[in-house]
């Protein structure tokens, strides 16, 4: 019996990518480093589709060419086949957001390039380039130039240049967010229809999305990264069968969990009371503006969402992804006039009183909010307000951004505070001059 059972093979799935403890981070102008990613761990089995989700600027695409072989991590290990990764490995092929087409060719011989490059004799890299093609959908294209294909098709061309040298894996990068979203819906389950007949010789697929629909829809298991730094914060088992019915319960459901996981303070982090946990100068602000804050709560306030209400309906009413969606819930968290409880965004009492408010009331109480719950914005007041002529130029507060941010953070956090601050009308700002001011009432 125990002869039998050691004998009897193993169903487990087999790794065929492994990250470890993968940790980035890149140098700042100033000194010291910004760190990107920190602690990844993600196996990818053979025979299943991962999702790696997240926001802007979380570090999703720096995972996945460190996962390709096109970056180095700072620390920790990529395998691949029980192989160590430290280049792009054979075996491991790559579609971009950006279709990276070679405009003086044709498809044919864009997707020839793969070929070219390891050494495949032309009669034969001509045979497996029309294969590729014609099961990619572009059969009779063959001969067309880039410019006279449309998105999709482009797009359809960068499928067959990774197919052709018959990958191992998979590695895609955000491929359907350049494309209309009947474009973008076509190619997906097209793509998804060659998986599942089991047509593509690939053995796994990395997939990096922000959109929390694509990623229930095409993936098996789904890996949400929250930022700064990007960082595991949960992993989510996509248990339906295909084809997936967007409107069933269960996929709903699964999507309203990712909502409210992606939407657990900032970034995930928050304090004993479960709000988002606030910093210093240094804190990262999402860049969005005052009307679009504005906007989302009064519509919060108003029927049929009554005060508080689930992220998803509110995305559809808004016609909004997540990558928009959740900077303005980020800042009205921030500002403290909503707050996420029970995977549902509620307006605060002082984001009642907005509401209610006229104009000038709102002015107010956005200013008294601001000034104590964004340490920067009261930072930039304090230093007009001791400075000769009350006035300072940009780059006075840049470098104490990118003491904590990176680069496009730093930038990202100073537009924001801006924004909001011409709002509150705490100091203004000239944007030819690049000069923060006072405004002369308060000088």
């Amino acid at each position: 019996m125990l002869e039998e059972a050691v004998q009897k093979p193993s169903t487990k799935p087999q790794t065929v990518l492994d990250l470890a403890h993968i940790h980035q981070s890149f140098a700042r102008p100033g000194g010291g480093s910004s760190i990107v990613l920190e602690d990844i761990s993600i196996s990818l089995r053979e025979g299943e589709i991962v999702g790696v989700l997240g926001r802007s600027g979380c570090g999703k695409s720096t995972l996945l060419r460190i996962a390709a072989g096109l970056m180095k991590p700072s620390s920790g290990k990529i395998t691949f086949q029980g192989e160590a990764v430290d280049r792009p490995a054979k075996g491991i092929a790559m579609v971009f957001q950006t279709f990276a087409l070679f405009p003086w060719l044709t498809v044919l011989e864009n997707v020839m390039t793969g070929l070219d490059a390891l050494g495949v004799k032309e009669d034969e890299a001509n045979k497996k380039a029309l294969t590729a093609i014609d099961m990619i959908g572009l059969d009779g294209f063959e001969g067309a130039y880039p410019r006279e294909l449309s998105g999709g098709m482009r797009q359809r061309v960068g499928f067959a240049r990774a197919l052709v040298v018959d990958p191992t894996i998979l590695l895609m990068d955000e491929p359907f967010s350049a494309l209309d979203v009947l474009t973008a819906e076509t190619l997906r389950s097209d793509f998804i229809d060659l998986w599942t007949e089991g047509k593509l010789a690939i053995k796994s697929v990395m997939l990096v999305t922000h959109n929390i629909e694509e990623a229930v829809f095409l993936c098996d298991r789904i890996v949400v990264l929250a930022p700064d730094p990007g960082r595991i914060a949960a992993e989510v088992e996509v248990p339906l069968p295909r084809p997936r019915v967007r409107l069933s319960p269960v996929f709903r459901e699964i999507v309203d969990d990712i909502y409210a996981r992606m939407t657990a303070g900032r970034g995930g982090a928050v304090d004993e009371k479960g709000k988002p946990a606030l910093g210093g100068i240094g804190m990262r602000l999402p860049f969005t503006s005052c009307h679009r804050i504005v906007g989302l709560m009064e519509l919060l306030a108003a029927p049929p969402f009554d005060e508080k209400a689930d992220l998803r309906p509110l995305a559809d009413r808004l016609h909004l992804d997540v990558d928009h969606l959740l900077p303005v819930t980020e800042a009205m968290q921030i500002l403290g006039f909503s707050e996420m409880r029970d995977g549902l965004l509620h307006l605060t009492p002082a984001g009642n009183i907005f509401v209610s408010h006229a104009a000038d009331g709102r002015k107010k109480l956005f200013c008294d909010h601001l000034l104590r719950n964004v340490p920067l914005a009261a930072h930039i007041r304090l230093v007009l307000s001791e400075r000769p002529g009350h006035a300072a130029p940009r780059e006075r507060f840049l470098p104490e951004l990118e003491d904590h941010l990176t680069a496009r953070d730093a930038e990202q956090t100073l537009a924001a505070v801006i924004d909001w601050g011409r709002f509150a009308e705490i100091f203004g700002y000239d944007q030819r001059r690049r000069e923060f001011s006072l405004p002369p009432a308060d000088e």
